[in-house]
């Protein structure tokens, strides 16, 4: 057995037959101008989709805030309390003793009327 596979490993690897027109080196072939425009096509369509897609976040984030704050001045105005510290940050100034969404006050949300 031992035999065998010095003899496999010793045997010298078949030569790939030529599979280009001869003139033709492996280095040399390229997919060419339709695959070139091809790919610049899906890399714009996929910068385009990325910037739509931030553009459609940052909305969303914006009509929440605006939404808290719309809340949270109607509130301020009932029970006389002054509008959260911070509602401008990111996370609209919680400090964890508030719920997390607007959903969880009984408001369905801005996208909800």
């Amino acid at each position: 057995m031992h035999s065998l596979f010095i003899a496999l490993a010793t045997a010298p690897a078949p030569s790939p037959t030529p599979s280009l027109r001869p003139g033709l080196d492996q280095d040399q072939v390229s997919p060419g101008l339709l695959g070139f425009v091809l790919t610049a096509f899906i890399v714009i369509l996929s910068a385009l989709l990325i910037v739509d897609m931030v553009r459609r976040i940052r909305r969303v984030r914006y009509r929440a805030q605006v939404e808290e704050e719309r809340a949270a001045a109607e509130g301020g105005a009932d029970t006389g309390a002054d509008v959260t510290p911070g509602a401008g940050t990111l996370d609209g100034g919680r400090d964890g003793s508030g719920p997390a969404r607007p959903e969880a006050n009984g408001d369905a949300g801005p996208g909800s009327r």
